[in-house]
């Protein structure tokens, strides 16, 4: 058991570490140095498309990572 709960939190936190690479290329380089707007870096936004889709699976691989870390520790503990 523990190790198949090891190899699911190693393969959960490589899946998620390419989410979020994913995530920063499509931001571009305008936020990068605290905004690339006029207007003191208060715009708001929708997501949409492969964005949206992108950061609901971010939100839900990192959930999957916590409770895996919690069983974890709880199973071997």
């Amino acid at each position: 058991m523990e190790t198949f709960l090891n190899l699911a939190m190693i393969v959960v936190s490589i899946a998620l570490i390419i989410v979020i690479i994913l995530q920063s290329r499509g931001a571009g380089l305008g936020g990068l140095g605290g905004g690339g707007d006029m207007g003191g870096g208060s715009n708001f936004y929708a997501r949409r498309g492969v964005e949206r889709l992108l950061f609901n699976i971010t939100i839900g691989m990192s959930v999957v990572f916590f409770l895996l870390a919690i069983i974890t520790v709880i199973l071997v503990g």
